[in-house]
């Protein structure tokens, strides 16, 4: 290898450790911005392959993101990651939300645009499974 094909190496891995490294902050710092209460919640359509239930259940999912004490929101269908004994991919819909404390979450389960939703959508699903975890 010539010096300056070396030079060319070593500058690439040092930029792709550099990278590698603010990547891993940037990771760092979002983590640690986030609000203390997360609310997953997880669902399983009565008819699992019809995209009209489907789409209806996500377009009534986004509205929650009105709620004053909802901080964040992310609505999603299982993504096409590798295949192992530990993933559960046999829901069709799931949702994230972020609350700055269990009061604000509290007050989300009796806000009337979730009410509405789960007056509205409740048909959809067969299954319901809600985890909620607070920051350490």
């Amino acid at each position: 290898m010539s010096d300056s094909s070396r030079r060319q190496f070593l500058a690439g891995a040092a930029t792709l450790s550099a990278a590698a490294a603010v990547g891993t902050a940037q990771a760092g710092q979002i983590c640690s911005d986030l609000p203390p209460v997360v609310h997953k919640v997880y669902f399983w359509l009565k008819n699992p392959t019809s995209t009209e239930d489907r789409d209806q259940l996500i377009a009534g999912l986004k509205t929650l993101g009105a709620i004053s004490t909802v901080q964040g929101i992310h609505v999603g269908v299982p993504a096409s990651t590798e295949q192992r004994d530990v993933v559960d991919n046999s829901y069709q819909v799931s949702e994230l939300l972020l609350f700055a404390n269990a009061a604000d979450q509290d007050a989300y389960q009796i806000d009337p645009i979730h009410l509405k939703f789960v007056e509205q959508c409740s048909h959809l699903w067969s299954k319901v499974v809600v985890y909620d975890s607070i920051a350490v």
